[in-house]
């Protein structure tokens, strides 16, 4: 539960979530996590109010972002609540590139770094 931002997620990506608002928080950014646990249904419910709730949305998905959930939810937020939001929806994902080797791997996905950024580019922090 937060009242800042919303960060939603799901998948490998709530535990960088989890990370993230704790780095937040310590900023004074009181972050709430939504964690989808499917993406095929979407809980519009659930992700609709945490938006309403906060103003703020930041969605993360581990996928590029042409190949992941992460414009839906987008959509539908915007489609639902678009008076709601205080500033634009946010999207970290992985770049539209190739998945790498192995080795490259952690310095391409997403991590609480990016989402840090992402919410405080959208909280004004």
């Amino acid at each position: 539960e937060g009242t800042d931002v919303s960060i939603i997620t799901y998948g490998a990506m709530v535990r960088e979530a989890i990370s993230a608002a704790e780095a937040l928080e310590k900023d004074g950014v009181s972050a709430e996590i939504v964690d989808l646990r499917t993406v095929h249904p979407l809980d519009i419910e659930t992700i609709v109010a945490s938006a309403e709730k906060t103003g703020r949305v930041v969605v993360v998905q581990e996928a590029q972002r042409q190949a992941g959930v992460a414009d839906k939810v987008a959509s539908e937020i915007s489609q639902r609540s678009i008076l709601s939001l205080e500033e634009p929806i946010k999207v970290v994902a992985a770049p539209d590139t190739v998945f790498p080797f192995g080795m490259a791997e952690n310095a391409w996905l997403p991590n609480a770094t990016d989402i840090v950024a992402a919410a405080n580019e959208i909280t004004g922090k």
